[in-house]
């Protein structure tokens, strides 16, 4: 049975070292002895699984508890010490991209970046109606395509593009600081692993030319101002042979001559006379839906509002309708008929004869008021 070896001895720390100590100390082995660096070396590339096996442990706070309490007990079973790491390839695949990013890809499939294209924005303006009800929109935005001059090679006719000598074609070039070596996008050919001598005059060598297309988005009902309608692949085409990007359909939402939008609830407010708001009256009121109706009790004040349920407006991020608010108030004309005067005068007179108790009430306080200030 193979010796297992002590975790910190093999990363080459005290037990006492920290999270960044053993981070550290890994990553100088993890160069010194990475498999690409040392082809057929089947020393180091145990070494290197070693290395990967201590700092699995040691970099978990968990595992390494158990491991200082119990030793390889307390972590066997658990992905360490147990032959989990069957071959390089498994160290690759549990680390994630931190040998690409020390090492450059090193050979192991890992090419250039393939990247989606960028997103693009377009805006789409709606009526309240086509809000609430939902609409089939044409939109129309710019975006980049392949130059039909060059078929989106950038270069010019009768020549091609070459690859980028400074980066070999990667995209992406190794920088060294120290004994990090850290993997960056290659400055020569931006990422793309190519260039051209002789530019494509039509794009300037780009391989893409902007152009105004039109497509068809679906607004769900219930849209608000600011929301966003995504439209997948109608976005700029990738530069390394990526899925496309986006269009992103902003929403505006024009004003309406008589409702007002409140999340999912819509507010329409209402003028009335004086008599109807004394004596009570039924309104006809606009819905999105047409007419509707309010009961306005006899004694309505001024500002009161009234909720017709499941008239306003949908949301798609849920389920049900909003309410419609109606708030009535109380419209003072700015001219009279002669005839209307004569009979707004006739109740002005019986008004002071029949004084209501809650303006003796305060005809009374008002008095008081005016004398204890005439006294003092």
């Amino acid at each position: 049975m193979a010796v297992q070896l002590d975790y910190y001895d093999v990363l080459q720390v005290d037990r006492s070292a920290t999270q960044s100590d053993i981070a550290t100390a890994y990553r100088k082995l993890a160069i010194k002895y990475h498999p690409d660096k040392n082809p057929g070396d089947e020393e180091a590339i145990e070494r290197f699984k070693q290395a990967s096996e201590a700092f699995e442990v040691l970099h978990d706070a968990e595992k390494r508890a158990r491991y200082d309490r119990y030793g390889h007990a307390g972590v066997n079973g658990q992905s360490a010490g147990s032959g989990h790491f069957s071959d390089v390839e498994d160290i690759f695949s549990a680390f994630g991209d931190i040998f690409g990013d020390l090492f450059g890809g090193g050979g192991r499939g890992r090419g250039r970046r393939v990247r989606k294209g960028r997103d693009v924005r377009c805006d789409v303006s709606l009526t309240l109606q086509e809000a609430a009800q939902g609409v089939r929109k044409t939109v129309h935005f710019q975006r980049h395509e392949p130059c039909q001059t060059c078929s989106g090679s950038g270069a010019a006719k009768g020549s091609k593009r070459e690859t980028c000598s400074y980066c070999g074609g990667h995209g992406q070039v190794v920088q060294q600081a120290g004994i990090v070596r850290v993997q960056t996008t290659c400055p020569a050919c931006k990422g793309e692993g190519s260039s051209v001598s002789t530019p494509c005059p039509a794009c300037r060598g780009s391989g893409q030319k902007l152009k105004k297309v039109e497509a068809e988005v679906e607004i769900p009902a219930g849209v608000d101002e600011g929301m966003q309608v995504r439209i997948t692949g109608q976005g700029e085409p990738s530069p390394s042979g990526g899925p496309p990007g986006d269009c992103y359909c902003v929403v505006s939402v024009l004003p309406h001559e008589l409702f007002e939008r409140e999340g999912q609830h819509l507010i329409c407010r209402v003028p009335i006379t004086y008599s109807q708001a004394v004596l009570g009256c039924t309104l006809e009121v606009p819905t999105l839906g047409g007419p509707g109706e309010v009961k306005v009790p006899p004694g309505t004040a001024s500002g009161t509002v009234f909720r017709l349920r499941g008239q306003g407006m949908p949301d798609p991020r849920v389920v049900g309708l909003g309410d419609l608010l109606v708030q009535v108030n109380i419209e003072v004309p700015q001219s009279v008929t002669s005839e209307e005067e004569a009979l707004l005068r006739q109740l002005a007179d019986l008004e002071h004869k029949n004084v209501a108790p809650e303006r003796k009430s305060f005809f009374e306080k008002l008095k008081e008021y005016f004398t204890d200030d005439a006294s003092e």
